[in-house]
Order: C-alpha cells, then structure tokens, then sequence
C-alpha cells in the first residue's frame, strides 16, 4: 500500500478534513516505500523513531506529530535530528490529533470506556466538529476511590484524585489528554465525576465546589487506546505488519 493510499483511507476512516486542530493531520513526512510494516506510538519522539528503524517499519502512526501552531517553524536541533532519521530510512510518518480522540469506535475516549466497562450514553460538546468527550453510566455505583483504583490499573499508573464530595460514581464524563478545562462545562452536566488526562490549579477549585470528582488519569496514559485500535484496524483491513510501541512518558 503506498503512503497517499493509507492517508486517503485514514482521512476518511477519522474524518480528518472536517476538524480545525492544533497541527496538521493526515501523512506529515511522506516517505518512499510501500507501507507493509506499521509502528504505532503516542507521540512521534526520536526513541519512537529509532525503535522503528530496528524494527525494519515502512511508516510510523501517532497522536501527537510534528508541526504544531506557534512552534518555530526552523528545522534544526531535536527537529532536525526527528526528521533526519525519517527521511533517511524513507519512513512515512502520519499524524492525527483531535480526529483520534473523537472517533466513536476506534478513538482515545472510545478505548477508555472498554477499558472501564462504561456504558457510553452520549457526548459533552467540545467546541469541535464531533465532540470529543464521551458521558456514560457504570453497571453499578462505586465508591469513588474504588473507581480511582480501577483506573490506575487499567492505565498502568496511579491518577491524582479530587474528590467533590462523599457520593458514589455511577455517571460520569471522560475526555483524553489535556481537557481538564473543559471541567466547567462537565460541572452542569448532572454527573458524578470527571477525568481526564491533565490537572491544573484551577480544576481543584471547580472540582470541590462543584461537587464533582475529579480525576487526573495522565496525558500519555489516556492516549494510549485510539491509535492501538487504528494499527489493528488496519492491519486487519489491509494485511499490514503492526506493532504498538509504548515509549513511557510520567507527563
């Protein structure tokens, strides 16, 4: 499968053309070799790189690439060094940001709710063309530390907790990476808690006097889910070689 291909496909399996982002979606270094091997990651660093190069991969999918709004546009230093090891091994190189948190079945906020066993019931709007925070119910209610310690397992690492009261978890709101503002918005919503990647000062405040707990699971630990589902959807669908490579991030 040639590079341009897979883009068109993926453009259109995520809905890529209709999202404003942050960063360029879609194939971000094309390469010049037939796409038969694919490594997956969270973020397009040079150890992601390098571990693709050992692993003989055509092309390399993630989250977060390259190219970001207000960054120095100069390629030189770390840059440089990212897409000198991608040109110099012809590796394509694709991106896609807001379109793989928000894609119902194979997204980040999709594979959270596996995880979980929640029971997706709708979206919180975002201000994107698909919302990408996702409401559902748990089978029961529970209480709140016991959910927290579901959720550390499931993503391999403890979240920080703040509770916004004494109840119990049986409606909640979920959105990746860094979405902790969005915490105002989820507080008239009518749940019990809310997560998501980030924390910041503020979200403390809101949380305890909002009466809504909330719980900050990791950036990179949230993330993990969408472009896992999008490697084996596609090796599935088109017969390619996929191997997720997890470069682990605290942030």
């Amino acid at each position: 499968m040639q590079p341009v291909e897979l883009r068109r496909y993926l453009d259109e399996l995520l809905e890529s053309p209709a999202f404003t982002d942050y960063a360029p979606n879609g194939l971000q270094v094309a390469g010049r070799r037939p796409v038969r091997r694919l490594v997956t990651g969270v973020t397009a660093c040079r150890a992601l790189l390098d571990e693709a190069v050992r692993r003989d991969a055509d092309a390399v999918l993630v989250h977060h690439g390259y190219f970001w709004k207000n960054e120095d546009p100069r390629i030189d230093g770390m840059k440089a060094d990212r897409l000198r090891v991608l040109l110099g091994h012809d590796m394509s190189l694709f991106a896609y940001h807001l379109p793989l948190d928000a894609h119902p079945e194979l997204g980040n906020n999709a594979a959270l709710a596996r995880a979980l066993g929640i029971a997706v019931t709708g979206s919180f709007e975002t201000g994107t063309h698909r919302p990408l925070g996702m409401l559902g119910e748990l089978p029961e209610p529970e209480p709140l530390q016991a959910f927290a310690t579901r959720l550390g397992v499931a993503l391999g690492r403890e979240p920080v907790t703040v509770p916004g009261g004494d109840h119990a978890v049986g409606r909640l709101a979920w959105c990746s990476g860094g979405a902790q503002g969005f915490i105002d918005h989820v507080a008239t919503l009518g749940v019990d808690l809310y997560f998501s990647g980030e924390i910041s000062e503020p979200t403390v405040h809101t949380a305890r006097e909002c009466g809504l707990h909330y719980l900050a699971a990791g950036h990179h630990a949230t993330e993990r889910g969408g472009v896992q589902a999008v490697g084996e959807h596609l090796a599935h669908r088109f017969g390619l070689e996929h191997t997720f490579v997890d470069i682990n991030s605290p942030a």
